[in-house]
Protein backbone atom coordinates (compact mmCIF):
# COMPACT_ATOMS: atom_id res chain seq x y z
CA UNK A 1 0.00 0.00 0.00
CA UNK A 2 1.62 3.53 -1.08
CA UNK A 3 0.25 6.15 1.59
CA UNK A 4 0.12 9.82 0.42
CA UNK A 5 1.06 12.48 2.82
CA UNK A 6 -2.43 13.42 4.02
CA UNK A 7 -2.95 9.62 5.00
CA UNK A 8 -2.78 6.31 3.60
CA UNK A 9 -3.79 5.55 -0.17
CA UNK A 10 -7.23 4.09 -0.94
CA UNK A 11 -7.58 0.71 -2.56
CA UNK A 12 -10.41 1.48 -4.21
CA UNK A 13 -8.85 4.77 -6.02
CA UNK A 14 -7.71 2.81 -9.21
CA UNK A 15 -11.19 1.16 -9.32
CA UNK A 16 -13.16 4.40 -8.82
CA UNK A 17 -10.48 5.66 -11.83
CA UNK A 18 -11.59 3.00 -14.05
CA UNK A 19 -14.90 3.01 -13.55
CA UNK A 20 -14.85 7.13 -14.17
CA UNK A 21 -12.86 6.47 -17.07
CA UNK A 22 -15.32 3.83 -18.13
CA UNK A 23 -19.06 6.08 -17.56
CA UNK A 24 -16.70 9.05 -19.39
CA UNK A 25 -16.18 7.20 -22.15
CA UNK A 26 -19.47 5.57 -21.79
CA UNK A 27 -21.04 9.32 -21.51
CA UNK A 28 -18.63 10.11 -24.75
CA UNK A 29 -20.25 7.46 -26.79
CA UNK A 30 -24.07 8.28 -25.44
CA UNK A 31 -23.07 11.65 -25.97
CA UNK A 32 -22.11 11.39 -30.15
CA UNK A 33 -25.14 9.65 -30.58
CA UNK A 34 -27.00 12.02 -28.92
CA UNK A 35 -25.26 14.41 -31.27
CA UNK A 36 -25.67 12.23 -34.09
CA UNK A 37 -29.23 11.80 -33.58
CA UNK A 38 -30.14 15.20 -32.76
CA UNK A 39 -27.77 16.14 -35.98
CA UNK A 40 -30.22 13.55 -37.81
CA UNK A 41 -33.65 14.72 -36.44
CA UNK A 42 -32.72 18.26 -37.67
CA UNK A 43 -31.52 17.02 -40.99
CA UNK A 44 -34.65 15.31 -41.49
CA UNK A 45 -36.74 18.26 -40.30
CA UNK A 46 -34.97 20.63 -43.02
CA UNK A 47 -35.58 17.77 -45.46
CA UNK A 48 -39.27 17.71 -44.95
CA UNK A 49 -39.18 21.80 -44.30
CA UNK A 50 -38.05 21.94 -47.87
CA UNK A 51 -40.19 19.34 -49.18
CA UNK A 52 -43.32 20.98 -47.52
CA UNK A 53 -42.02 24.58 -48.57
CA UNK A 54 -41.44 23.32 -52.36
CA UNK A 55 -45.45 22.03 -52.10
CA UNK A 56 -46.10 25.34 -50.86
CA UNK A 57 -44.75 26.83 -53.69
CA UNK A 58 -46.48 24.40 -55.88
CA UNK A 59 -50.01 24.93 -54.34
CA UNK A 60 -49.34 28.45 -54.42
CA UNK A 61 -48.39 28.48 -58.08
CA UNK A 62 -51.50 26.74 -58.88
CA UNK A 63 -53.62 28.39 -56.72
CA UNK A 64 -52.28 31.40 -58.30
CA UNK A 65 -53.04 30.00 -61.90
CA UNK A 66 -55.97 29.36 -61.15
CA UNK A 67 -57.06 33.00 -59.34
CA UNK A 68 -55.65 34.61 -62.79
CA UNK A 69 -58.07 32.39 -64.82
CA UNK A 70 -61.01 33.26 -62.47
CA UNK A 71 -59.68 36.60 -63.19
CA UNK A 72 -59.39 36.09 -66.97
CA UNK A 73 -62.79 35.00 -67.11
CA UNK A 74 -64.36 37.67 -64.98
CA UNK A 75 -62.70 40.39 -66.99
CA UNK A 76 -64.03 38.69 -70.16
CA UNK A 77 -67.61 38.76 -68.46
CA UNK A 78 -67.01 42.55 -67.52
CA UNK A 79 -65.91 43.25 -70.69
CA UNK A 80 -68.80 41.44 -72.73
CA UNK A 81 -71.63 43.03 -70.15
CA UNK A 82 -70.14 46.32 -71.02
CA UNK A 83 -70.14 45.61 -74.96
CA UNK A 84 -73.97 44.90 -74.41
CA UNK A 85 -74.50 47.97 -72.43
CA UNK A 86 -73.07 50.06 -75.58
CA UNK A 87 -74.66 47.94 -77.89
CA UNK A 88 -78.55 48.37 -76.59
CA UNK A 89 -77.31 52.22 -75.91
CA UNK A 90 -76.30 52.54 -79.60
CA UNK A 91 -79.37 50.95 -80.32
CA UNK A 92 -82.29 52.67 -78.40
CA UNK A 93 -80.33 56.18 -79.57
CA UNK A 94 -81.12 54.07 -83.16
CA UNK A 95 -84.69 53.66 -82.63
CA UNK A 96 -84.95 56.98 -81.34
CA UNK A 97 -83.90 58.70 -83.93
CA UNK A 98 -85.71 56.73 -86.89
CA UNK A 99 -88.68 57.39 -84.54
CA UNK A 100 -87.77 61.24 -84.10
CA UNK A 101 -87.36 61.16 -88.32
CA UNK A 102 -90.22 58.84 -89.12
CA UNK A 103 -93.04 62.03 -87.09
CA UNK A 104 -90.63 64.55 -89.15
CA UNK A 105 -91.41 63.01 -92.12
CA UNK A 106 -95.01 62.43 -91.25
CA UNK A 107 -95.17 65.91 -90.02
CA UNK A 108 -93.89 67.23 -93.26
CA UNK A 109 -95.78 65.66 -96.03
CA UNK A 110 -99.33 65.56 -95.09
CA UNK A 111 -99.77 63.52 -98.07
CA UNK A 112 -98.31 60.66 -96.06
CA UNK A 113 -100.86 60.50 -93.76
CA UNK A 114 -103.22 60.64 -96.80
CA UNK A 115 -101.82 57.36 -97.50
CA UNK A 116 -101.71 55.59 -94.10
CA UNK A 117 -105.61 56.53 -93.85
CA UNK A 118 -105.95 54.90 -97.05
CA UNK A 119 -103.37 51.70 -96.14
CA UNK A 120 -105.64 51.89 -92.85
CA UNK A 121 -108.91 51.20 -94.68
CA UNK A 122 -107.98 48.85 -97.34
CA UNK A 123 -106.63 46.65 -94.27
CA UNK A 124 -109.73 46.83 -92.37
CA UNK A 125 -112.36 48.10 -94.80
CA UNK A 126 -113.64 51.16 -95.56
CA UNK A 127 -116.04 51.46 -92.22
CA UNK A 128 -113.19 51.29 -90.32
CA UNK A 129 -112.79 54.31 -88.00
CA UNK A 130 -109.76 55.67 -88.55
CA UNK A 131 -107.94 58.14 -86.12
CA UNK A 132 -104.71 59.95 -86.23
CA UNK A 133 -102.07 59.96 -83.60
CA UNK A 134 -100.29 62.58 -81.50
CA UNK A 135 -97.24 61.96 -83.92
CA UNK A 136 -98.88 61.89 -87.04
CA UNK A 137 -99.19 58.46 -87.90
CA UNK A 138 -103.39 56.81 -87.62
CA UNK A 139 -104.69 54.14 -85.85
CA UNK A 140 -107.52 52.60 -87.09
CA UNK A 141 -110.23 49.98 -86.20
CA UNK A 142 -113.08 47.65 -86.77
CA UNK A 143 -115.10 45.69 -84.40
CA UNK A 144 -112.52 42.75 -83.04
CA UNK A 145 -109.54 44.58 -85.02
CA UNK A 146 -107.04 47.26 -84.82
CA UNK A 147 -104.29 48.62 -87.43
CA UNK A 148 -102.12 51.47 -85.66
CA UNK A 149 -100.37 52.97 -87.90
CA UNK A 150 -98.53 55.61 -85.86
CA UNK A 151 -94.98 57.23 -86.28
CA UNK A 152 -93.49 55.26 -83.70
CA UNK A 153 -95.41 51.88 -84.78
CA UNK A 154 -93.95 52.34 -88.15
CA UNK A 155 -90.41 53.17 -87.08
CA UNK A 156 -89.97 50.60 -84.41
CA UNK A 157 -91.66 48.24 -87.77
CA UNK A 158 -88.86 49.73 -90.07
CA UNK A 159 -85.94 48.73 -87.12
CA UNK A 160 -87.71 45.23 -86.70
CA UNK A 161 -87.77 44.72 -90.67
CA UNK A 162 -84.09 45.49 -90.38
CA UNK A 163 -83.11 42.33 -88.15
CA UNK A 164 -79.81 41.44 -87.97
CA UNK A 165 -78.30 44.66 -90.24
CA UNK A 166 -79.01 46.39 -87.54
CA UNK A 167 -75.80 44.92 -86.04
CA UNK A 168 -73.63 46.93 -88.29
CA UNK A 169 -74.11 49.54 -85.99
CA UNK A 170 -71.73 48.74 -83.75
CA UNK A 171 -69.39 46.70 -85.68
CA UNK A 172 -66.09 47.42 -86.52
Amino acid sequence: MTRSATGPADPLDPVRAGLLRAARTDADVVLARARADADETVRMARAEAEALLERARKQGTADGTSAAARDRVRAREDAWARELVARAEVYADFCCRVRTGVRGALAEADVLRVGLEERARMLLGTGARVTATYDGGVTAEVPGRRVDLSADALADRAVQHLGAEVQKLWAP
